[in-house]
């Protein structure tokens, strides 16, 4: 299944769940309908487990479990509060992920999940179990079309339909993070506003490889040919230059603007304003890594839910909770591509 089948299965799917969801009824079906028609597992029937005993002080059952991934899912009924505490038959008071925890935690060692999944039909949150204490990732179902990779944990290595994509985001994710390690280096005082200046620019530098690979500046090799015709101390104004002529609309320019800038079309979506970032100097390493790694990698089938994925996993978690990739740079990225994303899904 191709990213594009995925993303109108998924829309489908939000649509059809809209205004539905009570947990008697409709857990099954519910998780039955995501796997099978939405993230393409075959064989349904084993691959999930519902009512999955296990002991506590008395027999309690887990509302689903996944064995292949070991993936816990507690499901709640359409208008439950995820984030609230409610009253067990024990007494005690727990929020969802604190009864799915408490759940976990009386499991065999072999069967102990490495994720938890609180939902109730409109929102989910995923707790990674490496890091249980960290904020989890959430999705609202409205949202599905557009996050539905950050479920792909769901899909085991051997289902082979999503696994290209997969792989894709793996090698993306690698130059990501090269690239980024690469310019932090660079950058002399790492406080929060050089940081927050690198995540943008990070954006910024793969933004322009997917616009070349996609056709969006027009041409193949467009930003690969325009930073070739610079030596290593000069990448950094031509960048500034770059992104300047990025954000302008044709006939605000200069009339006498040099061709190599004049070429590039205006981008809209904000991705490019003029906001006032610090750009390092580049050194050759890093010049030779754009001009030939990273421009060789096709980032025309990197999909734009994809980039999420790329980015919130190589770029250094620290920085994003301080105002960086997660809540402002990916959120540009989208405005800018996914209304050409999705004109393709017509």
């Amino acid at each position: 299944m191709t990213q594009k089948e995925q993303t109108q299965k998924a829309k489908k799917f939000s649509q059809y769940w809209t205004d539905k969801g009570d947990e008697k009824q409709h857990t099954q079906q519910f998780w039955n309908d995501l796997l099978q028609n939405v993230l393409d597992i075959n064989d349904i029937v084993q691959y999930i487990e519902f009512e999955k005993p296990v002991e506590l002080k008395h027999t309690s059952f887990i509302d689903a479990y996944i064995p292949s991934c070991k993936v816990l899912i507690e499901q709640k009924s359409a208008g439950i509060s995820l984030h609230k505490k409610y009253a067990q038959s024990d007494g005690s008071e727990l929020t969802p992920y604190e009864q799915a925890k408490r759940y976990a935690d009386e499991m065999p060692n072999s069967l102990r999940p490495d994720w938890i999944i609180v939902c109730n039909f409109t929102e989910f949150l995923i707790y990674n179990m490496e890091t249980p204490h960290a904020e989890p990732t959430q999705i609202f179902l409205e949202n599905l079309y557009k996050d539905v990779y950050l479920l792909n944990f769901l899909v085991t290595k051997t289902t082979k339909q999503i696994s290209p994509e997969v792989e894709l985001s793996i090698k993306a994710g690698a130059i990501v993070g090269k690239l980024y390690d690469e310019l932090l280096a660079q950058y002399k005082k790492k406080d929060d506003f050089e940081l927050k200046s690198l995540n943008m620019l990070c954006v910024r530098l793969v933004f322009c490889l997917y616009a070349e690979d996609a056709g969006i500046f027009g041409k193949k090799r467009m930003f690969h040919d325009y930073l070739e015709s610079f030596n290593a101390q000069n990448i950094r104004i031509a960048l500034i230059e770059l992104f300047k002529v990025l954000d302008q609309k044709t006939e605000e320019r200069d009339i006498y603007l040099d061709e190599k800038l004049s070429q590039f079309p205006y981008v809209n979506g904000g991705l490019f304003k003029d906001e006032k970032i610090i750009i390092p100097p580049f050194n050759d390493a890093i010049r030779d890594f754009l001009l030939n790694k990273a421009s060789s990698f096709d980032w025309s089938e990197i999909s734009p839910t994809i980039f999420g994925a790329v980015f919130e996993s190589t770029l250094n978690p620290e920085t994003r909770r301080k105002g960086g990739m997660h809540y402002t740079s990916i959120e540009n990225i989208h405005k800018v591509i996914d209304p050409l994303f999705m004109d393709s899904l017509e």
